[in-house]
């Protein structure tokens, strides 16, 4: 089991954005040290928050660290040409030594689409198109291919990454459509922070499901994402937790459904809010029985201190990681 850290590079508007950018590269630099596997970069345009893109951001971290993974957690693929984004996250890998994971995906929000001028509803054929153009032209082969993004002929892309083929691809998807999707393209689903974990067991069991039908391995990564706060105590977590849970869900749903969640059932089924040893039961818990590989926590909810989110960061990264790491030793 591996963890990785969901950095919320993102603030309130009028903060300082040198001092937060500072926050951000702290938090990396410390998961870094701790022996995280990875960081995780998210991607929104015309955010209610002041939002660090993530491929500029991506780039800063990889200058700024030396072994973690950099994983984007999911950079909005449809809204881009393809052409662009394979060259842009070929450089990326050069510049991080061959540190980059690309995950894609292609969002929630119609008003990012309506700004870049793009059908909502073609934001699936836009991905569908562009995965297989980007694997190729990080193989280096030529391509030559026409759709929505444009037509390009005997296309490629000289800068070739660093991993051979390319960083893996992982596609972020909800429903049942979206895992079937992930199969179709022989990549690793990047299950998000919604769901239970009887719900996380049928999207899984999908997934592997439709792996099996094309012939292709099920053995891969299984990574997931979560909300999570782990303190030295479970109480001393829940109180750190509960201030910001309406507003973190909210972001997920809406402010109305938020009002109705009952607080202690969401953190125990949708978070990962405990003590260390709960922490190490429960990720054991999730490698064992649903073969998850490895989970992306995000401690710093809306609202939340970067103190605080560091405190968690340290208390996971000094007592969690090597437990983890002695029982598979």
């Amino acid at each position: 089991m591996k963890l990785g850290l969901f950095l919320s590079a993102h603030h309130e508007p009028g903060d300082d954005a040198q001092r937060h950018l500072g926050e951000v590269l702290e938090q990396a630099r410390t998961a870094d040290a701790l022996g995280f596997d990875a960081v995780v970069l998210g991607h929104h345009y015309l955010a209610n928050s002041a939002f660090l893109q993530p491929v500029p951001l991506a780039a800063t971290i990889a200058a700024h660290t030396e072994r973690v993974r950099i994983v984007f957690g999911v950079h909005l693929l449809p809204l881009h040409s393809p052409i662009a984004v394979a060259e842009e996250l070929a450089t990326l890998d050069v510049l991080s030594n061959g540190r980059i994971t690309a995950g894609f995906g292609v969002g929630y929000r119609e008003k990012e689409y309506r700004a870049f001028g793009i059908p909502f509803k073609q934001r699936f054929k836009r991905l569908d198109e562009a995965v297989p153009i980007i694997r190729a032209l990080w193989r280096g082969e030529s391509v030559t291919a026409q759709g929505l993004f444009g037509e390009v002929t005997d296309a490629r892309v000289h800068l070739r990454p660093v991993q051979p083929g390319g960083p893996p691809v992982w596609l972020g998807a909800f429903g049942a459509r979206g895992i079937r999707r992930v199969a179709e393209h022989d990549a690793c689903w990047l299950a998000p922070p919604d769901g239970d974990e009887a719900t996380l067991r049928e999207r899984l069991e999908l997934l592997r499901s439709e792996l099996k039908e094309r012939g292709l391995s099920t053995d891969r990564e299984y990574p997931l994402s979560r909300e999570g706060y782990v303190a030295p105590s479970k109480s001393a977590a829940l109180k750190a937790a509960s201030e910001y849970i309406l507003r973190q869900y909210s972001n997920y749903k809406s402010w109305d459904q938020a009002q109705q969640i009952e607080a202690d059932s969401f953190l125990n089924s949708h978070a990962l809010v405990c003590d260390p040893g709960e922490a190490v039961e429960r990720l054991q818990r999730l490698e064992r029985e649903l073969g998850v590989t490895q989970v992306h926590l995000r401690m710093q909810w809306e609202g939340m201190s970067h103190e605080d989110a560091m405190a968690a960061i340290r208390t996971v990264g000094e007592q969690v990681i090597p437990r983890l790491q002695q029982e598979q030793a």
